[in-house]
């Protein structure tokens, strides 16, 4: 006896489809703000509860100026740092001025980002299920092994 394995969806974008996803026009500030909120996940691997509690407290710059993100996970209260690349910092600059005072970033719920990502999802020919969680499995392969992170420092990233 043999158990069937059905093949599981790939729960992470590849290169290419991050790239349409920045790339394909979506006409609609809506879209354009959900987007972006996914995209920062997948170029810091915060998830989404993470993302929703994250305060200007959280921002440090280092001595060379990089700015990192730290703080604890909510679900494990495990401290955590990132660096923040070009395009997590474009977004926290260019939502700024819409967050909640105190907050990082202005979020919807997840229900209404996942369901919006599905849309936007469409709209740039990727054709899986997407959604918000998938910004963290996409840091994991995408951002950090494909350029060299050993899975032991990704592991700890997460």
């Amino acid at each position: 006896y043999e158990a069937e394995h059905p093949e599981r969806e790939q729960k992470y974008l590849t290169a290419a489809e991050l790239q349409r996803l920045m790339t394909t026009p979506l006409h609609d500030p809506k879209l354009y703000h959900i987007r972006d909120l996914f995209l920062f996940s997948c170029y810091t691997g915060i998830p989404y509860g993470d993302m929703c509690r994250l305060t200007t407290e959280d921002l440090e710059v280092a001595e060379d100026g990089e700015v990192w993100i730290k703080t604890a996970r909510k679900k494990t209260k495990i401290d955590y740092e990132v660096p923040l690349l070009d395009i997590p910092l474009l977004i926290l600059d260019k939502y700024r001025d819409m967050a909640p005072e105190g907050k990082l970033l202005p979020m919807y719920s997840n229900n209404e980002l996942n369901r919006t990502l599905k849309r936007i999802a469409a709209i740039c020919g990727i054709e899986r299920k997407l959604v918000f969680h998938c910004g963290r499995h996409t840091y994991a392969t995408e951002i950090t092994l494909s350029h060299g992170v050993p899975l032991e420092t990704v592991s700890k990233m997460l």
